[in-house]
């Protein structure tokens, strides 16, 4: 019997190879893909991959306006020009399913990577889901280390078949509500003379509403004074136990009592216990996401790209969970004696090991899929500087939850002036415990000096401070991905794309995440007339159908028909103000297109899109003004507020990838065009995700049919 497994990656491809076939897999090239073969009992296994999604979502009949409402799955490459280069992956995978008689799914142990193989077999089965049993098995497996590999080929599970049905329902009611919205959106704003792209999807429309609320609170907010009174005494600064005081009268009674009692200040008690602090719990995806943020400024996006490569290179395993606990079965006292012949930490393994310390402090947060993410013991090489420092974190995390506790001394000091109380705190670690462990941790010590109780002591001063209320804080992406989490918005493995999703739009902008006035004006339009685009209870309701489609307790057509519904009403709601909504639009995308003043009519020059997707400048005039400039393509666009002097046309600034930032005259035609180009050299501030490396094989794979290609000597000149 010939087998075909599908990897979600070539890298774990590699992994499963050399994992299987004892470290030397059979690598056979066909063009620009590989893949492998292990020939045993004149039985063979092949081993391709994916290369993420093969097959998306489109249309079933060709449609340009909406509502669109019948799809259906069809390979990438045919979908999309970016995703040609899947074509030779899928086309290796056709040419190997004939020879094979099982196939198994071995991509990512999640309903994303379920629909990735699943579609996979049967595109090269040619066999509906129903008739697959027995014929495609599921592999699970949360490290790529050779054992956990060896451990789940030998237990193949069933075809996760609810698994694949509840993805399969996710992917088209996202592409439904994506496409008719997005169309619904830029028809409205193409009826005012405006051709451009718009988009809001069933989970973006909601994240833009909780930023877009958060901005309109802060910029609606009104600082209110208020107050608090502080005494010093024994050179400590107690504080009054009114906190906050609200009303300046019962701040200023505070403050004369207190004054009036400076020199008979009263120690009514002392306080001292010892607390225990338990353990930081192991990470899942997204407290490893704020972390890294916390400490390293990372972006969320490139912390999963960090720790997925990690896992591909079987040094941590699998990211995408929300788990926080470590089930013993993991033979968690032989992860940590691996780590243990790592000299970073060693000292602190040894000890875990010495004190048989092998029960981790756990959170309350599962996943039926998959663990923690956790180290695997696996030596690490050649990691770069940013993996290396989540590599780090997640290493010392992990250690830390098998640590006793720390013991911290709480100090409280309570004093009386007259009948005003005051307290003062103090914090000192007595046993550093887990602290030792996890480096990121710092505990702030506050040292009291010797108090009695029943001592009259002189307070050195009293004072009045006056302070003002301070608006909600702005998200950052780390802590958005942690909001949405929180109101089950997205999945843990879109979340950050999303968020991407509304930089790329402009909706919002800065680390500390600002809403555009573009972005404000398509919250607050929507959410006026047709407030189901951007309510998350509507999403949050959907997202619970498809996890009873997972559970076997809905299915896949009733969530779907019941999505259609209510897209269907939302698109009636749209279409009734669609007026309304275009004028709105139309002012605001002006707004944030604006480039310059037209030098023909004194219009304003705007950004617009053509029907085939160029970007060129159009004067906001038109139809009355048909002035135009070209612009460069695939490059961002910004204006500078600076004119030519000789042809009254603004300068723009030009910002692509890999090149340098010009201003260019967007007059092609002007005669100083040539020497008022300017080079920007300063670095703009672009988040870019830092490259990570891949993963290489650590024992020799013998190559077959490998084809070199012959250099052609060059020609002097």
């Amino acid at each position: 019997m010939n087998t075909l497994i599908i990897a979600e990656k070539p890298s774990v491809a590699l992994r499963l190879a050399m994992a299987l076939g004892e470290g030397r897999p059979n690598r056979i090239s066909r063009g620009r893909v590989s893949y492998f073969q292990i020939t045993k009992n004149a039985e063979s296994t092949y081993i391709a991959a994916a290369a993420g999604h093969l097959f998306t979502i489109k249309q079933s009949i060709a449609k340009r306006g909406y509502p669109v409402l019948d799809v259906e799955w069809a390979p990438s490459y045919t979908v999309n020009k970016s995703s040609a280069f899947t074509k030779d992956y899928l086309d290796t995978l056709r040419s190997i399913a004939p020879n094979c008689n099982l196939f198994i799914n071995a991509c990512d142990y999640d309903i994303e990577g379920t629909v990735i193989g699943t579609n996979i077999i049967l595109e090269v089965t040619k066999k509906q889901l129903t008739e697959l049993d027995g014929l495609a098995k599921r592999m699970k497996f949360s490290t790529t280390t050779t054992q956990d590999l060896i451990n789940a080929y030998s237990q193949l599970q069933p075809l996760d078949v609810l698994n694949f049905y509840a993805g399969e329902t996710r992917h088209k009611l996202d592409w439904l509500w994506g496409i008719n919205f997005s169309r619904a959106l830029t028809s409205a704003i193409f009826i005012k003379g405006i051709s451009t792209q718009l988009s809001i999807g069933r989970v973006q429309g909601p994240t833009l509403a909780i930023l877009a609320k958060r901005e309109i609170d802060i910029t609606e907010f009104k600082p209110r004074p208020y107050w608090n009174v502080m005494a010093v005494i024994g050179n400590v600064t107690f504080t009054n136990v009114r906190g906050n005081i609200l009303d300046k009268a019962v701040a200023d009674k505070a403050l004369s009592t207190s004054k009036a009692h400076m020199h008979n200040a009263t120690i009514e008690r002392v306080e001292v216990k010892e607390e225990r602090m338990r353990p930081y719990p192991p990470f899942d995806l997204t407290s490893l996401q704020l972390e890294a943020s916390r400490v390293f400024h990372f972006d969320p996006s490139i912390t999963l790209a960090i720790a997925q490569s990690l896992y591909e290179r079987s040094y941590a395993s699998y990211p995408r969970t929300s788990s926080q606990k470590l089930p013993y079965t993991l033979g968690l006292p032989g992860v940590i004696g691996q780590i243990s012949k790592n000299p970073a930490y060693a000292e602190h393994a040894n000890l875990l090991l010495s004190q048989k310390r092998f029960k981790p402090a756990e959170g309350a947060k599962s996943d039926e899929a998959h663990p923690a993410i956790f180290p695997t013991g696996v030596m690490p090489k050649n990691l770069s500087e940013t993996e290396a420092k989540i590599y780090d974190i997640i290493t010392r995390r992990f250690l830390a939850c098998f640590a006793e506790h720390a013991a911290l001394a709480k100090t409280k000091v309570a004093a009386k002036l007259g009948d005003e109380v005051y307290e003062a705190n103090g914090t000192r670690v007595v046993n550093s415990g887990w602290l030792d462990f996890y480096k990121y941790t710092r505990i702030e010590e506050t040292t009291l000096p010797e108090f009695s109780a029943g001592a009259v002591l002189s307070a050195s001063s009293v004072k009045l401070n006056e302070l003002m209320t301070k608006p909600p804080r702005r998200f950052s992406k780390a802590g958005l991905i942690a909001e949405l989490e929180r109101k089950s918005l997205g999945t843990k493995a879109t979340r950050a794309a999303i968020i991407d999703t509304l930089f790329k739009r402009k909706y919002i902008e800065g680390s500390s995440i600002t809403v555009t006035q573009f972005g404000l004006t398509v919250y607050k339009t929507l959410s006026k007339y047709c407030s189901m685009i951007v309510d998350d209870k509507t999403t949050a309701r959907l997202e619970e159908d498809m996890d009873m489609v997972a559970k076997g307790k809905k299915t896949e057509n009733e969530v779907i028909d019941e999505g259609k519904t209510m897209l269907l009403d939302a698109i009636k709601l749209f279409d009734k103000n669609k007026e309304q909504i275009a004028e709105a639009m139309k002012t605001s995308f002006n707004a944030v297109s604006l480039l310059g003043k037209c030098p023909k009519c004194n219009g304003s020059l705007i950004i617009r899109k053509s029907k085939v997707g160029k970007q060129f400048v159009g004067c906001s005039s038109y139809p009355m003004c048909t002035n135009t400039y070209s612009l460069p393509q695939n490059a961002k666009i910004e204006p500078t507020g600076r004119v030519c002097e000789q042809c009254n046309t603004p300068f723009v600034k030009v910002i692509r990838r890999s090149l340098p930032v010009i201003e260019i005259d967007l007059d092609t035609n002007c005669p100083s065009r040539k020497s008022t180009v300017r080079i920007i050299t300063h670095k703009e501030p672009a988040a870019k995700a830092q490259p990570v490396s891949r993963p290489s094989a650590e024992k020799p794979v013998k190559k077959a049919h490998r084809k070199r290609k012959s250099k052609k000597p060059t020609k002097k000149k």
